[in-house]
């Protein structure tokens, strides 16, 4: 049976299709199933923002196969772990549950890094593409520890 885990951002454009590719590339696929939603619903259907193709191929990672799609309560069921990437995506997301073992598979993806201090990924959106690179090199330090954690 797969261990199902999903990343969460706002748009699943930038930050959640980089966790998602990264945390995919250190898992075994017969035994996780990696995905990524947005709270909202904006970008349904498209590929990740340009910018995170970029810097996930200059990484080594192709995450080009990827679409956005939103979160539903429904996705309580089929994860196991939820990794959301802001305390924004955090108060959303938990809001949405109805039980206490729903609320309890979200967790803040750097709390991995920085336990309890409920640190954000920023959201590199409006940024340049060094804040995608500064993005990425904390979510792969994030999926490193998820990784060795789960494995």
């Amino acid at each position: 049976m797969k261990t199902h885990i999903l990343m969460v951002c706002l748009g699943n454009i930038c930050r959640s299709p980089l966790a998602e590719g990264l945390l995919k590339s250190k898992l075994d696929a017969e035994r996780f199933q990696v995905d990524s939603a947005g709270t909202g619903h904006w970008h349904v259907g498209s590929m990740p923002d340009s910018r995170s193709i970029a810097v996930a191929q200059k990484n080594g990672l192709d995450i080009t196969d990827q679409r956005g799609m939103q979160f539903k309560p429904a996705f309580f069921d089929r994860y196991d772990h939820i990794f959301v990437m802001d305390n924004y995506n955090y108060e959303d997301v938990v809001a949405q549950a109805t039980k206490d073992e729903d609320k309890a598979k979200v967790q803040l993806i750097l709390d991995e890094i920085f336990p309890g201090e409920r640190v954000d990924v920023p959201d590199p959106y409006n940024d340049s593409l060094r804040g995608f690179d500064r993005v990425y090199e904390m979510l792969d330090e994030a999926t490193t520890k998820i990784a060795e954690r789960l494995s």
